[in-house]
């Protein structure tokens, strides 16, 4: 059980987003909540505040009848639930709900507290609102899509609902929940801000870490295969390097490769003083897809942790307007709401994954061309060359998934397009960065499935299996159970689906 006090921590947050951890508000908060809201509720009496007694947007400049006050909030939430496209998947909804119930937390936001008590209940029996992934321009925040959460907590719309696309009032039906009741800035504190992107985010940044990870041993296992030399990963050679990132990679690569029999060290060979050829056998230096591991998978490591420090500041911030600010009796108009700082790191993120790719990609074709890796059959086929295939046809699913992510690693960042009659005349375009890495992310776990597929294939080819190390003996029996060594021609696509599940859920 977590309960929402004042700090949440990224790992706390993950902890309810793929541990199913529970969620409990504690009475500190509930107090803070009431207070602001008690305060707003005061304080707005006889001011002008905008989204409470002035229309939204460049219609702000028309004041709000008092009966119409409540009623311009429903209004707000039912025009603007206008997403298209694919909707989101449950786990990225989930994260969303809980970016945005945390910085409601917060008592910046002036919203009744049946508000944070109804997003907890959604994420404890894990309903899921219906939000489609396009819609928001990240500027006024993820207005489209949480004005689809919203619609949810005043009982209408739709959710996911054990596997299934329901009503939502079939669903609170079903588990006795109360829709919200709009008092006074329900639907713009809950659509403004920029939870949809964070919540998007935090699932990438979680999926990332788990690519490089595994991107690191699989370039482990290759440089086992080709029995390489250690050196390139030394702590005396990447200690010439300031970079905490590629120390770091470096300090995991001889630890992974700690146990390995495959691995060669430089004086045992070519420092011995007894090779006396003109031209060497043996490869002075391997290709840079094998030797620069450290130096490729540092600054991917470097930027997915300053991402997550991005983000766990975000969802611990009030990123409405306007902010409620009960200690100083004041209500303040600005733009916490804009996403900028969650788009950009959305690009540096997609941007990391796509070069973790094409490293992933290098590497595959190192294994599967024989003239340059010189120990290993055409596509590493183990049947009949030319009778068989070996990994010849998932190279290309391999080589068009890669050329796709360096497509869309074009930023969103700077594509900027004005709207809301040029009041939004400067925007983020955030949530569809998070939506875009995303894809990269998936794409990224196809390209690795197929590597590691052809990983185990060439160990068996090579008959490593007793001499490779024990972090790369686990991941080959793994695979083994999924997929059987084969020599014969088999329907692939099955089986990169297998072992890119595998990736993502290991």
């Amino acid at each position: 059980m977590n309960t929402i006090k004042e700090y949440l921590s990224l790992k706390e947050f993950e902890a309810v987003i793929f541990n199913n951890d529970k969620i409990d508000i504690s009475t500190v908060v509930l107090d803070r909540v009431n207070e602001s809201f008690n305060f707003l509720k005061e304080f707005s009496g006889n001011k002008i505040i905008y989204g409470v007694n002035t229309g939204f947007g460049p219609m702000a400049q028309y004041r709000i009848k008092d009966e119409d006050r409540i009623q311009l909030q429903y209004n707000l939430i039912r025009s603007h639930a206008s997403g298209t496209g694919k909707p989101l998947s449950p786990v990225f909804v989930k994260a969303a709900i809980l970016a945005r119930l945390n910085t409601l937390s917060l008592g910046n936001s002036g919203v009744h507290p049946s508000v944070v008590q109804l997003m907890a209940e959604l994420i404890n029996k894990d309903i899921t609102p219906l939000i489609f992934e396009h819609g928001g321009v990240g500027a006024s925040g993820d207005l489209v899509q949480l004005a689809h959460l919203a619609l949810v907590l005043i009982g209408e719309g739709e959710v996911f609902y054990k596997g299934e696309r329901r009503p939502t009032k079939e669903v609170f039906e079903i588990e006795n929940l109360i829709p919200i009741q709009v008092e006074i800035r329900e639907g713009l504190a809950l659509m403004n801000g920029t939870s949809v992107m964070t919540g998007i985010g935090v699932v990438n940044v979680h999926n990332a870490n788990k690519l490089l990870d595994w991107s690191l041993k699989f370039s482990c296992a290759i440089n086992e295969i080709v029995q390489a030399y250690d050196d390139h990963y030394s702590a005396e050679l990447n200690g010439t390097k300031r970079h905490k990132g590629q120390q770091e990679v470096a300090a995991r690569m001889r630890q992974n490769l700690a146990d390995s029999t495959l691995i060669r060290k430089r004086e045992d060979h070519l420092y011995s003083g007894e090779n006396t050829e003109d031209v060497f056998k043996e490869k002075v230096q391997e290709y840079y897809s094998l030797r620069c591991v450290p130096q490729i998978l540092g600054p991917i490591l470097e930027t997915i942790d300053s991402v997550a420090s991005i983000l766990e500041d975000e969802f611990n911030s009030a990123n409405d307007n306007p902010i409620i600010d009960v200690k100083n009796k004041h209500v303040y108009h600005g733009g916490n709401f804009h996403g900028d700082y969650i788009s950009l790191e959305m690009d540096k993120l997609k941007i990391v994954i796509t070069k973790l790719t094409m490293l992933a990609e290098r590497q595959l074709n190192y294994l599967l061309n024989s003239k340059i890796n010189e120990i290993l059959p055409p596509f590493v086929n183990l049947g009949t060359l030319g009778f068989n295939f070996g990994m010849q046809g998932v190279q290309f699913t391999a080589t068009s998934t890669t050329a796709e992510n360096q497509m869309l690693s074009n930023p969103m960042y700077v594509h900027s397009i004005p709207n809301n009659n040029d009041n939004q005349d400067i925007v983020s375009m955030g949530t569809n960065a998070a939506v875009i890495t995303a894809k990269v992310i998936e794409n990224a776990f196809e390209v690795l499935a197929i590597e590691l597929i052809t990983i185990v294939q060439a160990i068996d080819c090579l008959e490593q299996n007793d001499k490779i190390s024990s972090v790369t003996r686990k991941i080959y029996d793994d695979v083994r159970k999924i997929i059987p060594t084969f020599k014969e021609d088999q329907v692939m696509y099955p089986f990169v689906q297998q072992v890119k599940d595998y990736l993502i859920n290991n």
